[in-house]
């Protein structure tokens, strides 16, 4: 499914037009994003954890030459399902 797929089955859920699903959409993610670029974290119970984890520098190669590169340390974004979720998918 993707965004546009999202934008309508939200409209048609909720009885509303497929403008207001797709502002309603984009502020979910503008307020998630938003959250996670503070370190924070979104909890939505029964649906899952949207969290930053931090990631440790490491070396690594590059499969072409071999040669060893450097890489940088960094913030990545994490999603943990919740127990609903799963029992659902399962």
């Amino acid at each position: 499914m993707n965004k546009n797929e999202l934008v309508a089955e939200i409209a048609k859920k909720a009885g509303v037009s497929k403008t207001d699903a797709a502002k309603t959409v984009d502020a979910f993610i503008a307020a998630v994003s938003g959250a996670l670029k503070k370190g924070g974290e979104v909890r939505l119970v029964g649906f899952g954890t949207f969290a930053v984890s931090k990631r440790a520098a490491s070396v690594g190669r590059n499969p072409r030459t071999g040669a060893k590169i450097k890489i940088a340390a960094c913030k990545q974004p994490k999603f943990r399902a919740g127990k609903a979720l799963k029992k659902v998918v399962n």
